[in-house]
């Protein structure tokens, strides 16, 4: 869920508090609050604040808001109330990411963002409710990190066999009739399933566009009964206060661990073969080709959320978890910089610095848990021979030349992003 107006916050607490105490119920009437003024002007608020390109239609906020606001939304309000709205095709734009291959983003226009949102603001309460502990994308107060710290944590406690799993076009290839039949089964209102619907067909028909407002909470739901089973797997081979399997899913990206005892070869057995029934139930393909199936007591690694997991010796002979930037978000970011430097080449130095600084800050900023400090010398001796190139090249000289100035005076002078500062997660070494 996300942070909202106090009006909005008590609505969406009233349904979550309902949804959680009644796991069979089916809410009615819900279409009436997607329509109201308020949430129509949350939602309006909520995407506005997340920017983003404009869809296919080329409108944008600062468009909307020369005519009004309030115009645009009432527009919107009454298409809704008279079931006359129907949503517009997305834009597509290919995404290009760290394996060279593209991604392919389906953008909404503004107006069908604002609807998303609106529906969202209803429904995503009800789902909320019964999400399971192990799903991490795009949830209230989980991120990322704490996806990575769950699994860093049960390579502490032993569970070192993994699978890395890698799901075959999953966004691109969910079943519209099983999704929606997955929505009914908590929301019995015929509007908010047409609306839906609605929604689905304008992507094609199969799938859910990845940059649709709502596609992140109806891929959650799409696969809550694969983190069901895993839930159900982790309480009846737990032993004691110890889990045999654990996991972390973020949207289309998860990791299994069982334990490396011997004695849970069936384990590891049954959780393989499950995972393929709950997939199948739901049309979704493993990638067998990118799938992994790891030993970290055997000195292998995986990636899980842009970072390298391995096992690794300390000094005291104990072994903990070493998590560094996988080499693939390394590189995406030092392209990412080559690009502005070689764009405002002929620019001044303090416009280059304005623009790389927010890139550089989070990329830093997100790998700064973990080992990562081998990671940013490198960062930092790599921007600090392109500046000190690109002043020479404003004065007309070649090269790289005698560096007169230390690393941490060209970045104070030059006021570069230079807080490098590593934030460990407290996970003791065994």
């Amino acid at each position: 869920m996300i942070k909202t107006s106090t009006k909005m916050q008590e609505l969406r607490r009233r349904i979550y508090i309902k949804a959680k105490a009644e796991k069979a119920h089916r809410f009615w009437g819900m279409y009436v609050h997607v329509t109201k003024m308020e949430t129509l002007q949350e939602a309006y608020r909520l995407a506005k604040a997340k920017d983003g390109a404009p869809g296919i239609d080329g409108v944008t906020f600062e468009q909307i808001e020369e005519t009004g606001a309030e115009v645009f939304l009432l527009d919107i309000q009454q298409s809704l109330m008279s079931g006359s709205y129907l949503p517009a095709r997305n834009r597509i734009k290919e995404i290009l990411k760290d394996n060279g291959k593209t991604r392919t983003l389906g953008i909404p226009t503004i107006r069908d963002r604002v609807v998303q949102a609106a529906l969202k603001l209803v429904i995503e309460p009800i789902f909320e409710a019964d999400f399971q502990d192990g799903s991490y994308g795009y949830r209230p107060k989980r991120t990322a990190h704490t996806a990575v710290r769950r699994v860093e944590k049960a390579a502490v406690k032993g569970l070192r066999r993994v699978i890395d799993l890698d799901l075959k076009a999953y966004f691109d290839t969910i079943r519209h009739d099983i999704l929606l039949n997955k929505v009914a089964e908590r929301v019995d209102d015929d509007k908010i399933m047409k609306l839906l619907k609605l929604m689905l067909k304008a992507g094609g028909k199969i799938g859910v566009p990845q940059g649709g407002v709502i596609s992140p909470l109806l891929s959650n739901i799409y696969l809550n009964e694969v983190d069901k089973m895993l839930e159900k797997a982790k309480e009846t081979t737990r032993n004691g206060v110890y889990n045999q399997i654990e996991y972390a899913r973020f949207a289309d990206d998860m990791v299994i661990l069982v334990s490396s005892n011997s004695s849970c070869n069936w384990i590891w057995d049954g959780v393989n073969r499950r995972l393929r029934e709950e997939l199948n139930k739901v049309k979704v393909e493993i990638n067998e080709e990118k799938t992994r199936y790891i030993n970290l007591y055997k000195d292998e690694s995986f990636n899980f959320m842009g970072f390298n997991i391995r096992m690794v010796k300390t000094q005291s002979g104990k072994m903990r978890p070493n998590l560094i930037p996988k080499e693939g978000a390394r590189t995406k970011l030092l392209n990412a910089l080559k690009e502005i430097f070689r764009r405002y080449r002929s620019q001044p130095l303090q416009r280059v610095v304005q623009l790389m600084n927010p890139t550089i800050r989070g990329w830093i900023q997100y790998f700064k848990y973990g080992h990562s400090h081998a990671a940013f010398r490198y960062i930092k001796s790599w921007i600090s021979r392109k500046v000190i190139r690109h002043i020479r090249r404003s004065k007309g000289k070649g090269g790289f030349g005698r560096q007169k100035w230390s690393m941490s005076r060209l970045f104070k002078v030059y006021n570069i992003y230079n807080d490098y500062t590593l934030a460990r997660w407290k996970v003791e070494p065994i």
